[in-house]
């Protein structure tokens, strides 16, 4: 095999794999629905990406050539039709992530929300300790400023998307599983085969499973030894206790975790929710025994992931911060992690929702959440894979928000309001294309 081509390359999951096999020395090309930042990337490295359904473009050669593709491409997409026609080797993105992780130590992240921040804060101790190990991860690491880390140590951290059963192609050696809310119902219709489907993640694990304290996976689900973490509930194996904010949203606490205490560690990411990313981190870092010390320092010199509540403007009298949040029970962590941060002051969301079906989904969910800021910004729904669902707008989630402000608007119309309209703490949540105004509006701010 000398040729890999992906279809949706512009992915942040694809991505990593694109990237591994141009760093194994495979020639790498794909496509992609429009340019992104990713996308960019791709190609100042030296990968090929075209943004057009062009057949002639995927590598000839049908012998020589895996082509990988993401589940949220259309099953009658062109390029997609035509190598299966044509008879080259076609897969998943998850069949061939467990293709790469087999026969290696793997140490899996999995969970509704918290894994990609997780993930990354894993691999960045690995990294800073000296252990070593490579990662794919969700989202792209402020520290090293991608998704992919390469090593010649046989550990591999990897986030395991729950989407479309994806994860179910790895079998870790330890996995966290940090939530098992509700959500991709349009793949697994209701939250009970949700839960089912992380049982049998957790079944496919062989050492050790770290699951948030209270979530329903028991030793008659797995094999692996089930240990327990939580930010500040005695019961888990691994909790946080004596934390306090260091008056700059950063949090500092004492670890007890079965092998001692660790004292003081000072999270290098702001607000609760990190905390108790950070803990679970260090749960799967203690047990493959990274030591105490160097555990502690990594969680203090890590700067986050990329729209995971990342600041981008942060002076007296104007905060600005982006977070990837798009289902209630994260738009819930975020929001009330920041009130915490920055208490008194005036909380403006800008909220763009991910997904017909989401918001059909979860419309009285979001409306509880989104009514916990000063003032809402809605947008219309950003559609990624889907076509429009009769009577589903973003006025069904805007009804029902009791916040003191709220408007309505068009994404075209944002920078004009917040020109207008300067905000005290200003907050943009989504999954969508919102995060093409992260840069215009630091800039508006600054």
């Amino acid at each position: 095999m000398k040729n890999v081509y992906f279809i949706g390359i512009g992915g942040i999951g694809m991505s990593a794999i694109a990237r591994y096999f141009a760093f194994k020395g495979y020639r790498v090309s794909g496509y992609d629905r429009t340019p992104s930042d990713l996308t960019l990337a791709l190609e100042k490295e030296g990968i090929d990406v075209h943004y057009e359904d062009r057949c002639d473009l995927i590598p000839e050669d049908v012998e020589e050539t895996l082509v990988v593709y993401t589940p949220a491409i259309p099953q009658d997409f062109g390029e997609l039709v035509y190598v299966r026609e044509k008879g080259y080797r076609t897969l998943k993105r998850s069949r061939i992530l467990g293709e790469i992780t087999e026969g290696q130590s793997c140490l899996a992240v999995a969970g509704t929300h918290g894994k990609t921040t997780t993930s990354t804060l894993t691999a960045h101790i690995f990294t800073e300790s000296g252990a070593g190990c490579s990662a794919f991860l969700g989202g792209i690491s402020v520290n090293y400023g991608t998704n992919l880390l390469m090593s010649h140590t046989p550990t591999v951290v990897v986030e395991a998307d729950e989407f479309d059963r994806s994860f179910l192609q790895l079998h870790p050696e330890e996995a966290v599983i940090t939530a098992m809310d509700a959500d991709h119902l349009d793949i697994y219709g209701d939250h009970a085969h949700v839960i089912e489907a992380f049982k049998e993640f957790a079944s496919q694990v062989s050492g050790t499973v770290i699951k948030k304290y209270g979530l329903d996976i028991s030793p008659s689900d797995t094999g692996a030894e089930i240990r327990t973490y939580s930010y500040n509930d005695p019961r888990a194996d691994f909790h946080a206790r004596n934390a306090r904010s260091d008056g700059f949203g950063h949090f500092i606490y004492d670890l007890h975790y079965p092998g001692g205490i660790i004292e003081g560690i000072r999270v290098g990411t702001i607000g609760r929710v990190n905390a108790e990313n950070s803990i679970a981190a260090a749960a799967i870092a203690l047990t493959k025994g990274v030591s105490p010390s160097e555990v502690k320092a990594a969680i203090g010199t890590f700067h986050g992931a990329k729209r995971r509540l990342e600041v981008h403007v942060n002076r007296p009298g104007c905060t600005y911060i982006d977070d990837y949040a798009h289902h209630p029970a994260e738009l819930e962590a975020a929001i009330s992690s920041i009130r915490e941060v920055f208490p008194g002051r005036k909380i403006t969301a800008v909220f763009q929702p991910h997904l017909y079906s989401r918001t059909r989904d979860f419309a009285p969910e979001f409306a509880k959440a989104l009514s916990g800021v000063d003032k809402l910004i809605l947008l219309d729904i950003y559609p990624a894979r889907e076509e429009p669902i009769p009577g589903v707008t973003s006025e069904i989630i805007f009804k029902d928000v009791t916040s003191p402000e709220k408007v309505m608007i068009k994404k075209e119309e944002l920078m004009d309001l917040l020109r207008n309209e300067p905000a005290d703490v200003l907050i943009t949540f989504g999954a969508g294309n919102i995060d093409r105004f992260v840069e215009p509006i630091t800039q508006l701010l600054k």
